[in-house]
């Protein structure tokens, strides 16, 4: 991409989420703003800045009719599309409060949440969440109304029920941009309800400003620059943060085109079609690919093997080394490098991942096969990016230095603390929690272990709560070993377990293909369940763990190993909406295994844990 047109909306020229789009709009009518894959014609179309306004300009009278106030909330639970910031734009304008909800979440969480927040207006997608709402319809009776993208007149039972098209029926389509309304919140005041995840317990309300929200934004384009001939693929979750705030605030900011992905199966596809400048996800989307990488290397002779390899060093230290002359590079970019990167379009200029660590390995990888991958950090409470690497200063083992306006420091027991604009006003009707998060200095306590190095980059080492105490007394944070772990393409999903137990062990949701591929190595049926517990398949998989995690401490050993092939699902409860583990949960869903696994040694005098050498020479 040869052009670079920077036309950043500065602080100045707004000061809300409103304004922003606002904006943009006055700027770049006539600019493309926003593609989606249309099923009918099987065609990607465009909506361009003017156009999306139009639509903004209509809801927004279609809202007026709702007798709602300034300060109701109302809620999208939608997939990723135009009408999700379209409907968006129109709440804030209105001054309503706009609350994300996951598409996919369990119903009792949906209730939950309907009810806390004090949801007027619903926006949905069709007929299959109107199926998971029927249960609880009878906690729906405070709605003003329902509104559904997609046809669904069997669902007469919801009397306050209309599609969109309907909704908008009576408003006259010769509205314009100049017909948007401007009766938002001050900059100060709540914009938005985010629910967190809830690893454990009630999700709770964050309540973030519009300044909150737009402090990030303004901070993180002068840390990664964006420009308005970048094109966005946006496939994470729009109710999660850093979607939101990354790949759909800073394109408006920055007058980017943003185009919405299919879904997460497609966007292999979509990839090809769209050709992205810019990739925002978290980090098992990364990891996906790399072990999808891995899995074709094993495949392939050794030479191709090799010759892979040899790229991925040769191109980390071109990173490392810039100034070196890297002759044999030219070749390699042509025979490895490129054909990697046509896979992700062919033209992405940078990919930022956060959400969650990843691993240095995976970072590495696509470090050296020339794709900008920056890492960053954040929670959904500091709206949400704190920190993130830069295209000039990228140490993909940190989360890199803080935002400018983003104060941090190191707390007790190492904690990571921050404090500014981007910290949240509190949580929603829970000022026990806010209390316990935000201390009387206003800095945010995050709940991660930290450090600091001289050049002011944070390395984020571990996570006060998520720590297993074996019953020696040793302290293992689980979350770097299944890491580790899931680099290798058999494991899909990772939990290592021990608290209280005098050794780990792990949990292993395996990869179907890979897990094919091994039985026919080990001369067993992969269809019949009891190959999943055979000696042969859990001390061929016991040895590919061992592997993975070589390089810990003996004490940080893994003994024994639980597989299933049941994915762990936000449906079956045992995954929050943005990936992350339900610890509490799957230890609940595996109680019985869990107990075989620790049959017999229950004691630390029963078991002599073996050390690491000796453990290998056992399971060898």
């Amino acid at each position: 991409m040869h052009p670079k047109t920077l036309d950043i909306i500065t602080p100045e020229q707004t000061s809300t989420l409103a304004g922003l789009f606002r904006e943009r709009v006055k700027r770049s009518p006539d600019l493309t703003a926003y593609r989606y894959y249309h099923p009918q014609s099987q065609k990607w179309q465009e909506l361009s800045w003017r156009q999306s306004a139009v639509t903004v300009a209509r809801m927004q009278a279609a809202l007026a009719n709702e007798s709602l106030r300034p300060g109701d909330r109302v809620a999208i639970m939608l997939r990723n599309c135009p009408q999700w910031v379209q409907f968006e734009q129109a709440a804030l304008g209105m001054g309503l409060v706009v609350v994300p909800m996951y598409t996919n979440d369990r119903t009792e969480n949906i209730s939950y949440v309907l009810q806390n927040a004090g949801i007027k207006l619903l926006l949905i997608e069709g007929v299959e969440q109107l199926r998971e709402l029927e249960a609880i319809a009878s906690q729906m009776e405070g709605l003003v109304r329902l509104l559904s993208l997609q046809p669904c007149h069997e669902y007469n039972r919801f009397s306050r029920l209309l599609t969109l098209d309907e909704w908008l029926e009576n408003i006259p389509q010769t509205l314009d941009e100049n017909d948007l309304q401007a009766n938002e919140s001050q900059p100060g005041e709540l914009a938005t309800i985010v629910y967190t995840s809830g690893t454990t317990g009630r999700p709770k309300g964050v309540m973030l400003s519009h300044t909150n929200i737009l402090s990030d934004v303004h901070a993180g384009v002068q840390s990664v620059p964006c420009y308005r001939e970048d094109v966005f693929l946006s496939f994470l979750p729009l109710s999660h943060m850093l979607e939101r705030t990354a790949g759909y605030y800073v394109p408006m900011l920055t007058g980017a085109q943003t185009a919405f992905a299919r879904s997460v199966q497609d966007l292999a596809e979509d990839l090809l079609s769209i050709r992205p400048t810019v990739l925002i996800s978290v980090p098992r989307i990364y990891e996906r690919v790399y072990n999808k990488i891995a899995a074709q290397l094993e495949e392939k002779p050794a030479f191709a093997r090799n010759l892979f390899h040899k790229a991925v060093a040769v191109g980390w230290d071109r990173f490392e080394h810039p100034d070196k002359s890297h002759l044999a590079w030219p070749i390699l970019k042509a025979l490895v490098a490129s054909k990697i990167a046509a896979k992700l379009g062919g033209r992405l200029r940078v990919a930022i991942c956060g959400g969650a660590p990843l691993s240095t390995s995976v970072a590495k990888t696509f470090i050296g096969l020339g794709i900008q991958l920056l890492q960053g950090y954040g929670l959904t409470e500091t709206s949400p990016i704190i920190a993130v690497n830069t295209p000039s200063n990228n140490e993909p083992a940190s989360v890199g230095p803080p935002l400018n306006g983003a104060e941090v420091r190191i707390g007790d027991n190492d904690e990571l603390l921050v404090r500014g604009p981007l910290v949240m006003l509190g949580y929603w009707h829970n000022k026990q929690a806010t209390e316990a998060i935000i201390d009387n200095e206003g800095w945010l306590h995050t709940g991660d272990k930290g450090r600091l190095d001289e050049q002011g980059r944070i390395y984020i080492t571990g996570r006060l709560k998520e720590i297993i105490v074996l019953s020696n007394g040793e302290k293992v944070p689980p979350s770097d070993m299944e890491l580790s772990i899931a680099m290798d393409p058999l494991f899909d999903q990772v939990m290592v377990v021990g608290e209280g137990r005098p050794y780990l062990s792990a949990l292993l949701v395996l990869n179907p293909a890979q897990w094919q591929n091994l039985c026919t190595q080990l001369g067993e049926d992969c269809n019949n369940p009891h190959s999943l517990r055979s000696d042969a398949s859990v001390s061929a998989v016991l040895q590919r763990v061992c592997e993975q995690i070589k390089e810990f401490p003996g004490y940080a050993q893994i003994q024994t190993v639980a597989l299933t092939l049941e994915p762990w699902t936000v449906e079956n409860d045992l995954i929050t909406p943005t990936l992350k583990l339900k610890r509490e949960r799957i230890m609940e869903h595996y109680a019985d295994t869990i107990a075989n696994l620790y049959a017999g040694h229950d004691s630390p005098d029963d078991f002599d844990v073996p050390s690491h050498e000796h453990r290998k020479q056992q399971t060898a």
